[in-house]
């Protein structure tokens, strides 16, 4: 993958097909933003059709919500600091559970599809679990380019704690918490703890794992994987950054800044 901006293609400029799917997707895992690979997905050639295509029977029947579940259980995270409730602590604390689902979700989902594409064949099915209520779409994304230099250079900073493979890459709850300028400066501190010790790469590879072993019983409720689109050999290659390292990278995150606003 390049290391300029990675090509997105966002809600407000998508077109009349692509925003079907986004609406469709929404509603499938039951929150109001379509998240950065999705986005990603759009810009390249037939990819967000193949990825579509497989992934709704999969929310339609609730396995990739069981999934979800299961992955979160399956992650260890060190106690957070007593914080005092900062300002807008409630906006703060829906944002992140717009992400923990979003990521959750996806996480599962995309991992599914990616390791059938790599030969894994399905397994029992897994149980049906429900959505949950719909949440709230969240405030407009900013974009990393618009934010004052300050601000960019803290968001970069916290998403090389990652490590990530692609230097293009840059989580949206960091940039979404731009909008909340005191809690993005308090970030570096209050992950701390999680980070400490090699705790942030150990709950990432935690999160792998439980995707790894709940794959086999999604891929039965995917739906069957169409024709290989022209974009897709680009896509597969950011697909597998961002579902060994983006995504669990994040999933412990939201779920410790859970605990944090909690």
């Amino acid at each position: 993958m390049s290391t300029a901006i990675l090509p997105e293609i966002r809600e407000a400029e998508a077109s009349p097909e692509i925003a079907a799917i986004y609406a469709a997707l929404n509603e499938g895992i039951g929150i109001g933003q379509v998240n950065l690979i999705w986005r990603h997905a759009a810009a390249l050639p037939g990819v967000l059709d193949w990825l579509w295509v497989q992934a709704a029977p999969a929310l339609a029947s609730g396995a990739a919500a069981a999934a979800r579940e299961g992955i979160a259980a399956g992650i260890t995270l060190s106690t957070p600091a007593a914080l005092p409730k900062p300002p807008d602590h409630a906006a703060l604390a829906a944002l992140v559970e717009i992400y923990n689902r979003g990521n959750l979700t996806n996480l599962a989902l995309l991992s599914a599809i990616l390791l059938r594409q790599q030969g894994m064949t399905p397994g029992v099915p897994l149980p049906s679990a429900t959505r949950g209520a719909m949440l709230s779409a969240p405030p407009p994304l900013p974009k990393l380019t618009a934010l004052p230099p300050a601000q960019q250079a803290q968001i970069r900073a916290l998403t090389a704690a990652h490590g990530l493979s692609d230097a293009a890459v840059v989580p949206s709850l960091y940039l979404h918490l731009a909008l909340w300028p005191d809690f993005l400066a308090l970030l570096p501190e209050l992950l701390a703890p999680l980070q400490a010790n090699g705790g942030l790469v150990c709950a990432r590879n935690a999160a792998v794992e439980a995707a790894r072993l709940a794959a086999p019983g999604l891929i039965a409720a995917l739906g069957p994987a169409p024709a290989p689109p022209a974009g897709l050999p680009e896509f597969l290659i950011g697909l597998g950054i961002f579902v060994r390292e983006v995504i669990p990278g994040m999933v412990p995150v939201g779920l410790f800044l859970r605990r944090v606003l909690g």
